[in-house]
C-alpha cells in the first residue's frame, strides 16, 4: 500500500488494497488471487465509484483526443481477448457497461439486464489491468487520483 492512502479512512484503504492486489492478480493470471481479491472489492462499499474513477483516468490518459466508438471497441475487444484466456466466464457486456458507466453514458434504466455488483466487481479489475498494460503505468497514481476525485466531487455537494 502506498504511503499516500494512509490518511484514507479505513474503508477506503481496503478498496485501495483490494484494487491493487485483485490487478496484480489479473495481470500475472493467478485465479485464486482474483478471485479472493475481487470478493473483497464485492463487499466494499462504494469500490465501484472508485474503479470506475480509475477506468475514466486511464480512458482519457490513453485517448487525449477524446474517444469514438471504435476506440471503445478497440479497449472492449482487447480486454475480452486477453481476459478470456483465463478467465472464461468474461461477460463483454459487464465489460461495455463498466466502459460506458465510466465515461458517463450508462443508463441502467435502460438496460434490460443490468450487472449487480458482483458481476462490476468481477470484471471492473480485468478492465483496469487491461488499460495499465497499454499505458505501462502502476496503479498508484490512478487510486490516488481516483480517491481525489471523489473527495473533490463530494464536498462540492
Amino acid at each position: 500500500m502506498t504511503t499516500t492512502w494512509r490518511h484514507l479512512p479505513a474503508s477506503a484503504r481496503e478498496i485501495a488494497v483490494s484494487a491493487a492486489d485483485a490487478v496484480g492478480a489479473a495481470g500475472r493470471r493467478d485465479v485464486p488471487a482474483y478471485d479472493e481479491a475481487v470478493a473483497r472489492l464485492a463487499a466494499a462499499d462504494r469500490s465501484g465509484l472508485v474503479l470506475g474513477a480509475v477506468v475514466r483516468l486511464l480512458l482519457e490518459e490513453s485517448h487525449p483526443d477524446g474517444l469514438d466508438g471504435d476506440d471503445v471497441r478497440g479497449v472492449l475487444e482487447r480486454c475480452v481477448r486477453g481476459a478470456a484466456q483465463w478467465r472464461p466466464d468474461v461477460d463483454p457486456h459487464v465489460l461495455l457497461v463498466l466502459l460506458a458507466g465510466a465515461l458517463g453514458v450508462y443508463d441502467p434504466d435502460g438496460d434490460e439486464s443490468p450487472p449487480g455488483p458482483p458481476a462490476l466487481a468481477a470484471h471492473a479489475p480485468l478492465l483496469v489491468a487491461d488499460l495499465l498494460a497499454a499505458t505501462g503505468r502502476p496503479l498508484d497514481g490512478y487510486l490516488t487520483a481516483a480517491f481525489a476525485e471523489i473527495e473533490r466531487a463530494e464536498r462540492q455537494d
